[in-house]
């Protein structure tokens, strides 16, 4: 079995509890969709970042609400680079898998998308 990396990222439009909460199950619950091969069990880790001007919840809490009891977690921030995406929450999944690289999908969702458009737009 491989290990492969899933990358995703989503936005929300205020540093609301319930807007990290939400948006993250939401970023979740694509990757696993889009990724019908992927099962909680098969997950290594999963690292969140957030942007600076997020601090009222760790989006790992979104992932435990979910039932992902036994996914170690790790949550930190992204670095301040001048002109990046605001209020952004980043999720790299660490996947024991068989699927070839090619066919990883990667989910980038609301504003995000401008984070990586060749990504998606990927069918």
């Amino acid at each position: 079995m491989t290990l492969r990396g899933i990358r995703g990222a989503i936005t929300i439009t205020a540093d609301e509890r319930e807007q990290v909460l939400s948006a993250t199950q939401e970023l979740l619950a694509a990757i696993l969709s889009a990724n019908p091969r992927l099962r909680t069990e098969d997950i290594a880790s999963a690292l969140f970042t957030v942007t600076e001007d997020i601090a009222s919840d760790y989006p790992a809490l979104a992932a435990r609400q979910m039932g992902w009891e036994q996914v170690p977690m790790l949550c930190a921030r992204e670095i301040p680079v001048p002109g990046s995406l605001p209020l952004c929450i980043r999720v790299l999944l660490h996947w024991n898998t068989e699927c070839e690289q090619s066919a990883i999908q990667h989910v980038y969702l609301r504003e995000a998308t401008r984070l990586r458009p060749d990504l998606a737009m990927r069918d």
